[in-house]
């Protein structure tokens, strides 16, 4: 999007928000950069850089702009949609992995030698893994100041700053303001501390419209009893994270999804953002999915009727690929059960102060120890799951943010007993896929009929890169609890 002045031009003139966070622009005259719905006066053609990232701009010399805070916007969709070592790249890099684990652990992961993760970074995001690593920080360390009543030195570190030092330098430069600046103009209600967490109240950005419904309304479906839970139209949920756990407490409101995250590890707030990000689809360019999949007569209406509907997708693909398998064959309800049995056989325990939120799903490793109490379904679906458990632990097979998607495709379906259905799912909610297409669902395959479409498989390739939202739009044709927020006036069970 960046390379094309012409419409970078045009979308800071009509001062677009669809556009945050696709590009940022850099006024040349002023030094500061801006997401293109900035409300301040546009600035001439002449004196405008346009970058992919804003760590790009940050490292061209620009400040970020006070009016409009480019840092909180909507991430570029082109990460999630595309699939190449450059989109894995800086899913990682969003997932905390250069903060845990350098650049060459960020290489690691994908296979590249360290020059080659940052020749590709640098051409294709316009910044190297340390200064996008870099941006992230800065802006954790923005939300902590205004956010919570945390000391300048205990933000620094939990930001991932080496020291106090860089930390007032690194906020000087990006945001032209002293962190105690930025802590008195915060009017957010600060943090608290509650059995033995510490939590964060965010407003999450969303690019509009956002359709919650069937998103909610699946999380809510299928929680499973310890890990989820429902009160109050608050969807509530514990977190693994890299170095001890959260919860977080979500729900959408007219503006986008706010948010309440508990942590263990203050460290982990830009993970855990990511990954709730992620579960929501917040990041997603709905204007495109549905002029696109609105070009299909047969599609036109159910996407005049929910504009924006997203992906219910998962916090980790390994729990995501789990839940798949229990689910397999059963209703909703047994799915729930046959979860719920496995997490109180063999799911961490942890202390939380929302109620109902007992445990975390169990890892590959766990679930290769749960009894057979907890396994109440035929011993080929055990054998299936202790299979996939098997690969996930020795790291044969890689269902994390930065995975392969091909690559995880070939792995999932040369396991025995994993069939296309369950690697689209997978691909789908685990991997975020956002062309994934289980043809064989019956819920598809019902409402294909109901359209009149002969052809289902065949018909659906004219839906691509979007076969994911098709599919949210298909399912929703058939009355489920799925599909709507229970007292949600917008999206009730008669309007899905």
């Amino acid at each position: 999007m960046f390379t094309d002045r012409d419409a970078c031009e045009r979308a800071i003139q009509a001062k677009d928000a669809r556009f945050d966070g696709r590009f940022y622009t850099g006024v040349l005259t002023t030094g500061i950069y801006c997401r293109p719905s900035c409300p301040a006066r546009t600035p001439q053609p002449r004196n405008v850089q346009f970058f992919p990232t804003a760590a790009a701009a940050q490292q061209a010399g620009f400040r970020a702009c006070k009016r409009c805070l480019p840092g909180a916007t909507p991430g570029s969709p082109d990460w999630d949609v595309r699939g190449d070592a450059l989109a894995r790249a800086v899913r990682l890099i969003d997932d905390g992995v250069v903060d845990r684990e350098g650049v060459p652990g960020l290489a690691a992961h994908l296979g590249y030698s360290t020059r080659q993760v940052q020749r590709l970074l640098a051409d294709g995001a316009g910044a190297g893994p340390l200064a996008l690593a870099r941006a992230r920080r800065a802006q954790t360390a923005r939300t902590l100041l205004e956010a919570t009543e945390l000391s300048h030195a205990d933000i620094a570190f939990a930001a991932g700053f080496a020291s106090v030092r860089s930390f007032n330098a690194t906020m000087l430069e990006v945001y032209d303001t002293t962190p105690r600046e930025l802590r008195n103009r915060s009017t957010r209600r600060r943090g608290t501390d509650l059995g033995g967490l510490t939590f964060v109240d965010l407003d999450l950005a969303v690019r509009q419209p956002f359709c919650p419904c069937n998103v909610f309304g699946h999380l809510i479906a299928t929680a499973i009893d310890g890990v989820e839970s429902f009160a109050d139209g608050v969807y509530h949920r514990t977190l693994r994270l890299p170095v001890g756990y959260g919860v977080a407490s979500l729900a959408p409101t007219s503006s986008g999804v706010s948010a309440r995250i508990g942590l263990t590890d203050l460290a982990q707030l830009p993970t855990a953002v990511a990954r709730i990000r992620r579960l929501l689809d917040l990041d997603a360019d709905p204007v495109a999915v549905d002029a696109f999949l609105s070009e299909d007569p047969h599609f036109a209406p159910l996407v005049a009727a929910h504009r924006g509907r997203r992906i219910p997708r998962g916090v980790d693909g390994d729990e995501m690929a789990f839940r798949i398998l229990l689910g397999q064959q059963v209703s909703t309800a047994a799915a729930r059960t046959h979860g719920a049995r496995l997490v109180q056989a063999v799911g961490d325990p942890v202390e939380t102060p929302v109620p109902g939120l007992t445990h975390l799903f169990p890892t590959p490793q766990r679930v290769l120890k749960a009894p057979p109490e907890a396994m109440a379904f035929p011993q080929s679906r055990r054998d299936t799951i202790a299979r996939v458990a098997t690969a996930l632990a020795d790291g044969s097979l890689d269902l994390g943010v930065g995975a392969d998607r091909d690559a995880a495709r070939s792995g999932l379906l040369a396991l025995k007993g994993v069939g296309p259905w369950t690697v689209e799912m997978i691909a789908m909610r685990g991997l975020g896929d956002p062309d994934a297409f289980p043809a064989s669902d019956l819920g598809l395959i019902r409402a294909a009929a109901e359209l009149g479409l002969e052809n289902l498989a065949g018909h659906s390739q004219a839906w691509r890169p979007w076969r994911s939202y098709a599919t949210q739009h298909l399912w929703a044709m058939t009355p489920h609890a799925v599909n709507s927020i229970p007292g949600h006036p917008g999206c009730s069970q008669e309007e899905a």
